[in-house]
Parts: structure tokens; C-alpha cells; sequence
């Protein structure tokens, strides 16, 4: 991919002085690959220079462990939420296993899950807006949310300027993309103000398949722009990457090609949102 001259991405990038997005990547449906979305803005990130921070919070810690790092013997966003002390959140941020430096880690953990119980949330929902205010040095914070509405995704998104809805083209993940943006916007016109949708990330798209093209339109007649370009191939390629815990756009073959160009016009949204 050939990106513009006026691209905010571009090679070995450490402007600091960069105001921080903080972005959440959210789905209310399980298995659409929203983890996948994430470590893939990461791995673009990563290639580009930006200094960046994931935060897991999805109890299951499965971007963790394609990042590389251990999921036992360090503090974890559990910790963090417990905690939201400087001494805390500094000492649970770790480098991932991709490189030495430039993208960090605040590691998931299965004990983050007991912030997601009833009478949870409102205690705990602006705890990691608190944590994230100790850090610095970051142009990009990647939260990647739980796939469910609960406390922890709530509190994820209260702590971020934007949030990518991220679905595939069937029908029971169609109808979770507008659960996902009523709640967005429930959360904008209450405790969380600054929270605006980034859009909506189609992934996992099969070329020929006619059920899939039929979702895809449907997606674009009921939101129109918000419906992000490009979407998201399915390819082996991501699986194989992720599995090697290695970013994809280190990943030697044609398709991670094509997915690291996509993932890169992703960011490049991202990073031109208004904040």
C-alpha cells in the first residue's frame, strides 16, 4: 500500500508531542475477531514507528498471549483496576514480545472478570480513565474490550476518545453492531463525553460469498459512513501470525501483505479522527 504524502504514517515516528488516542475496540458478539482488529492496528503501529500501549481487558487475555507476553508472575489490568495508583499502572506496563520497545503491554488477566459482576460498574468505571492518567510517552492506546456489555467494557470505553465496533458479515453479529453503538452513544451523552464512534470494521470477509455481500450492504444502508474502508479478508495469514505471536506485518507471505495495507488504512482513520 501506497500511503499519501500527507499520511500521519510514515517511518520511525516518535513525535510525543502528539495528543494520545485512546481507542477502544469493542464487539457485543463473541468470535468476530475483535481481538484479531486489535493486534493488528498494533502490528501497524509497531511498523510505523508509534509508540503505542495495549491494554487487555478481555478476561480471556488472548491479546496478551499473541503479544508475547507472560500471562503469570507480573501485576495485570486486574492489579490496575484494584489499584489504579501510579506505582501500580507503571508497574504492570511490560514490552511485548514483538520488540524490545515501542509497544507496551498492560496484560489481561482471568481475575480482571471479577470487575464485571453487578454492582461493579459504577465503582469501578472510571478507574481505568484514572489508571491511563499516569502514563506518557504514548501517541496511541489501543483498549481492547471484552466481548460483552458489562463493567469492564463500559469502563473501557469511558477511558477512550473512540471506539471501533468491530463485526463480520452474518446476521446475529449485523444485530450486535447497532447494541454496540446504542451503547456508545449512551455512554457519550452520559459519563463519558468525549467518546465519539470511530466506525464499524467488517471482518473476516469471504470475496465470493453472497450472503456475506448481502450483510455488507445492509451494514452500509443502515450506517452508512460509518462503515469503514477497507474491511478486513478473511485470510490463514492472521491466524498463523497471531498463533507465532508475531506481528502480521512481519509475516512472510502475499496475504499478510494485503492484511497489513488494510490494517494500515485503519490506523491511518484512527489517527485523523479529531481529538
Amino acid at each position: 500500500m501506497v500511503l499519501p504524502a500527507t499520511s500521519v504514517l510514515g517511518p520511525a515516528r516518535h513525535g510525543y508531542g502528539v495528543p494520545v488516542l485512546v481507542l477502544g475496540v469493542c464487539s457485543l458478539k463473541g468470535g468476530v475477531g475483535k481481538t484479531s482488529v486489535t493486534l493488528g492496528l498494533a502490528s501497524s503501529a509497531l511498523a510505523h514507528g508509534i509508540r503505542t500501549l495495549v491494554v487487555d481487558l478481555d478476561p480471556q487475555g488472548d491479546c496478551t498471549m499473541a503479544l508475547g507476553v507472560p500471562q503469570s508472575g507480573i501485576p495485570d489490568v486486574a492489579e490496575v483496576l484494584a489499584d489504579p495508583s501510579p506505582e501500580t499502572v507503571r508497574g504492570s506496563v511490560v514490552s511485548s514480545g514483538w520488540a524490545p520497545e515501542g509497544l507496551d503491554v498492560i496484560p489481561g488477566s482471568a481475575r480482571s472478570a471479577a470487575h464485571d459482576g453487578p454492582g461493579k460498574e459504577s465503582s469501578d468505571l472510571d478507574r481505568l480513565t484514572y489508571a491511563l492518567s499516569w502514563l506518557s510517552g504514548y501517541e496511541l492506546v489501543l483498549v481492547d474490550c471484552p466481548p460483552s456489555l458489562g463493567g469492564l467494557t463500559r469502563a473501557g470505553l469511558r477511558a477512550c476518545d473512540r471506539a471501533a465496533v468491530v463485526t463480520e458479515p452474518g446476521l446475529f453479529s449485523v444485530m450486535a453492531v447497532g447494541r454496540a453503538l446504542r451503547t456508545i452513544d449512551e455512554l457519550r451523552r452520559g459519563p463519558a463525553p468525549s467518546l465519539q464512534p470511530l466506525g464499524i470494521v467488517v471482518n473476516r470477509v469471504q470475496a465470493r460469498s453472497t450472503e456475506q455481500t448481502y450483510r455488507i450492504e445492509e451494514l452500509r444502508s443502515l450506517y452508512g459512513p460509518l462503515v469503514l474502508a477497507p474491511s478486513i479478508p478473511e485470510r490463514a495469514a492472521l491466524q498463523q501470525a497471531q498463533g507465532a505471536a508475531r506481528p502480521v506485518h512481519t509475516w512472510p507471505s502475499r496475504a499478510s501483505a494485503g492484511l497489513a495495507a488494510a490494517f494500515d488504512a485503519l490506523l491511518e482513520r484512527a489517527l485523523r479522527a479529531p481529538r
